[in-house]
């Protein structure tokens, strides 16, 4: 068997180097050499050519993506911001003492103040700016920070006892932690 092989092979030797001898004298065989010539270099382009579509439509819908994501939290510094101006306004609002609710003047005063604080809420869930809950929830270093650790006998030790400043997420994305106090086994 290794014989016929070797027959083969010799006789396409031998055959290439008839055909070599006798192409430079036929130019059918000439023409025929540069046809395949020029397929093979058709090949080749329209290859190329299937890849750098391919990549520029991988480049196109990455960028695409990158914008959108850049769109949906460009306003997060924006809304980090206004969490300073809800602190503020829900600061003020727990510090009016019954006295100052029940006089007529203060009262009303104090009926704007909560209505900037409902439509301030309002325009951060038309946002997708939620506030996260802390108290009674395991701490979660993503979304919490631990202030303080508190001995407690009611609480399981990890879980948050109490929240110091609320802590907000835009979508999926952590604007700021919440604050927060973790209960701890007494000593």
């Amino acid at each position: 068997m290794n014989e016929t092989i070797k027959d083969e092979e010799q006789l396409h030797d031998e055959a290439e180097e008839l055909r070599g001898e006798t192409a430079s004298d036929a130019p059918e065989l000439q023409e025929h050499d540069h046809v395949a010539a020029l397929e093979k270099e058709l090949e080749e382009a329209k290859s190329k050519a299937l890849y750098a579509a391919a990549e520029a439509q991988n480049v196109r819908r990455r960028l695409e993506a990158e914008a959108q994501q850049a769109a949906s939290y460009a306003s997060a510094q924006f809304a980090r911001d206004m969490l300073a101006i809800k602190d503020h306004l829900d600061r003020a609002l727990a510090a009016v003492s019954d006295e100052l609710r029940a006089d007529k003047v203060a009262s009303q005063f104090l009926t704007g103040i909560e209505s900037t604080a409902r439509e301030l809420e309002s325009v951060f869930t038309r946002h997708g700016v939620t506030r996260i809950q802390s108290v009674g929830e395991k701490l979660d270093p993503n979304r919490h920070q631990a202030m303080m650790e508190v001995p407690s006998d009611e609480a399981e030790p990890g879980s948050i006892v109490q929240e110091m400043q609320a802590g907000y997420m835009m979508k999926d994305r952590l604007l700021r932690p919440a604050m927060v106090a973790v209960a701890k086994k007494p000593d």
